[in-house]
C-alpha cells in the first residue's frame, strides 16, 4: 500500500501547473461536496428494523480509506465532510434543491477539471487508477493543513 506521501508524489506529477493547481483548488473540494449531495438523495435502507442513510456507509468507507493514509488526513477530511453533511442539512432545510445544485456542481466543475488538465496538457491521475478520486481532495487540502511529514 502507497504511502500519503506516494500517493501525493504521483497526483503531483499531472498537477504542476499553477493555474491548474488553483483550479483543482476550487474544483475538486466543490465534486466533493456535489457527489456527497448525490448519495445525501438516497433514501435510507431499512435491515431488522434498523434505518440507516448509504451517505453515512459510504462516508465510513472513504474515511476508513483516509485513516488508513495518516490520521491528519483523517480528521481534515472529516472535518470536511463534516462541512457537506451540514451543508446539505441546511439546504434540505432551506428547500433548496440538493439534486439541481449536485448536478449543476458535478457538471460544471469537471468540465472546468478538464479545461485545467488541457492547460497541464496531462491527463487527469484518474485515468490511471481511480484511487486517485480519493486521494485528490487530500492533495487540495495538503496545501492549507500540512498532512504529510514532507508538508510540515
Amino acid at each position: 500500500m502507497k504511502s500519503l506521501e506516494q500517493w501525493f508524489e504521483e497526483y503531483g506529477e499531472s498537477h504542476q501547473n499553477l493555474t491548474n493547481q488553483k483550479i483543482h483548488k476550487v474544483a475538486v473540494p466543490g465534486i466533493f461536496f456535489s457527489v456527497a449531495g448525490f448519495l445525501w438523495l438516497v433514501p435510507s435502507l431499512s435491515v431488522v428494523g434498523v434505518s440507516i442513510a448509504p451517505y453515512f456507509i459510504v462516508l465510513a468507507f472513504v474515511l476508513g480509506f483516509y485513516a488508513m493514509m495518516s490520521l491528519k488526513a483523517f480528521i481534515v477530511m472529516t472535518a470536511f465532510s463534516m462541512f457537506c453533511t451540514l451543508t446539505l442539512v441546511q439546504l434540505q432545510h432551506a428547500q433548496v434543491s440538493v439534486l439541481a445544485l449536485s448536478s449543476v456542481l458535478f457538471v460544471l466543475l469537471w468540465i472546468l477539471q478538464f479545461v485545467g488538465h488541457h492547460i497541464e496538457g496531462k491527463k487527469p491521475s484518474f485515468f490511471k487508477d481511480i484511487q486517485f478520486l480519493l486521494i485528490g481532495p487530500a492533495w487540495v487540502f495538503h496545501f492549507f493543513f500540512p498532512l504529510t511529514k514532507h508538508d510540515s
